[in-house]
């Protein structure tokens, strides 16, 4: 019943919708109403600029790092992982705005920091590269997607199959991205200090 409750607990830290509530609290309106309507940290850099984008990123990561402390503390590395996918489930499908929420990226880059460092400077290394050289966020995160449930599986393996659904929940989510990418007509970064 506790390990219940923790995954409860995780999705509705998860489910908080950052960017929706700092892009309201910045002045740039609703922004399932603008860019590309997803309420995660890229269209709030469309909309809002870098800063404010990171200061999105940094909070999504948060409450996922939150979410895995949790599991941690109750639960061991295995619950904590769990926790972690709980918080990007209530990331991508928040209770409070009809189950539609970001992608999860910003999360899974939360639980990556909280469980293994080491994975979070290798994941963010290779999206970092990949979005870079090739102008795609969507891309460095599909990179990432696919290689998070290695460095999962050299932690442990109950810590390789949550990473394995976690990166299989946001390629779920990124399909649209994937399908614009092979047809060559996805959006490229703009970086944008300020808006």
């Amino acid at each position: 019943m506790v390990f219940v409750i923790a995954l409860i607990v995780s999705y509705l830290l998860g489910s908080i919708p950052m960017g929706l509530l700092l892009a309201r609290l910045a002045g740039k309106g609703d922004l399932r109403k603008v860019g590309s309507g997803n309420i995660g940290a890229t269209n709030v850099m469309r909309v809002g600029g870098l800063r404010l984008a990171g200061l999105v990123w940094i909070l999504d990561m948060a409450k996922a790092i939150a979410a895995v402390l949790l599991g941690g503390a109750l639960g061991g590395v295995a619950l904590a992982a769990w926790c972690g996918f709980a918080a990007i489930v209530g990331h991508c499908y928040p209770v409070w705005l009809r189950f539609k929420g970001g992608k999860g990226i910003s999360s899974l880059f939360g639980v990556l920091l909280a469980i293994s460092p080491v994975s979070f400077c290798v994941c963010g290394i290779m999206w970092l590269l990949v979005a870079l050289s090739s102008g795609f966020s969507s891309l460095g995160a599909v990179v990432v997607f696919c290689f998070m449930p290695v460095l999962g599986f050299c932690i442990a393996t109950s810590v390789g199959w949550a990473f394995l659904a976690i990166g299989l929940l946001c390629m779920w989510r990124h399909r649209e991205n994937i399908m614009r990418l092979l047809r060559g007509t996805e959006s490229q970064i703009q970086w944008k200090w300020k808006k």
